[in-house]
């Protein structure tokens, strides 16, 4: 098994597949656990697509705030179609192997999710601010041409990042290829080298810091300022300031909470976590957000929510 998985040359190992160790066993129940995922699967696509929908063919709806909704549900979409179509074939599979190839294509898209999360819900704070905190100016600082700018700042830095990310780490001499994970992860990756690999540990630190804690740093700003606006201001301000930040704010914490323990979990070692933890965290991170932002967006926003009811009779 050893030699179909490591293709031995004079300097160095180049791995050619992967195993997940994290995969637990189930047996009869494999078809069982398939079903689950493949609902969760359909619920998220669905449920994304009809608010991308909704808010391309409404024209009441082409302003900033669903312009970066539409975005992020696009992101979900994205994200959960890195993970869920490979981990459908997993559980239906005896041997739960990934080429390296696909396991680099896999960090692209979980780590691009990730980063592009994180920064869709950065710019989305600093519309609110601009809305509540100086509404008189929202027109004439967010134009289309502001909308553009801060979306493609938001995909391409990502994209960028990432892309160096997978070079450094698809360059690493490796020793091992299983990674204790139902996916594939940068720095398990990072762990089986042979060599040195400084340089790799260096720049995840750097780019957690551009992906994470800069848009954490410029929402904490943003609602630091709407806040303070909220409390001095009339209880109509409040109630709106409430009623269209709510949404936004749970979602920043549960996607927080979701990468913190991955985070967390990646850096310890995971031989010593239950293969049901190593399975539900990563689920947690992948899944909460494509299947929590629908429902709080599509039921907390008055004007999605009857949109979409108005969309869906009309279909049926």
């Amino acid at each position: 098994m050893l030699q179909t998985k490591l293709r031995m040359t004079r300097n160095s190992s180049q791995v050619l597949y992967f195993t997940l160790s994290a995969y637990v066993e189930t047996g009869s129940l494999k078809y069982f656990s398939f079903i689950i995922v493949l609902f969760l699967y359909v619920l998220i696509v669905g449920s994304n697509i009809l608010l991308i929908v909704v808010i391309c063919v409404n024209r009441s709806l082409h302003e900033p705030m669903y312009i970066f909704l539409c975005s992020l549900f696009v992101n979900e979409l994205y994200g959960s179609s890195g993970l869920f179509p490979f981990m459908l074939l997993q559980i239906l599979s005896d041997v739960h192997i990934i080429s390296a190839p696909h396991c680099f294509l896999q960090i692209f898209c979980i780590f691009t999710y990730g980063s592009v999360e994180f920064s869709n819900l950065a710019v989305m704070s600093y519309d609110r601010y601009v809305a509540i905190c100086r509404p008189l100016q929202y027109n004439s600082l967010m134009t289309p041409q502001r909308i553009i700018f801060l979306l493609s700042i938001t995909w391409l830095q990502s994209f960028f990042f990432v892309g160096v990310t997978i070079l450094l780490s698809s360059s690493l001499q490796l020793c091992g290829y299983v990674i204790n994970k139902i996916y594939c992860d940068n720095h398990s990756i990072i762990k089986l080298s042979c060599n040195d690999a400084t340089v790799n540990n260096i720049y995840e630190f750097v780019m957690l810091i551009l992906a994470v804690f800069v848009p954490l740093s410029v929402i904490l700003y943003t609602y630091m300022k709407i806040f303070k606006v909220c409390f001095s201001g009339s209880k109509q301000t409040r109630q709106k300031a409430v009623s269209t930040c709510t949404p936004h704010l749970s979602s920043i914490i549960n996607f927080s909470f979701g990468v913190c323990f991955e985070i967390i979990q990646s850096r310890f070692n995971r031989n010593q976590i239950s293969g049901i933890l190593r399975t539900i965290f990563p689920l947690y991170y992948l899944t909460s957000q494509p299947l929590l932002n629908p429902f709080l967006y599509g039921l907390n926003l008055s004007k999605i929510r009857f949109l979409c009811k108005k969309f869906v009779l009309r279909k049926v």
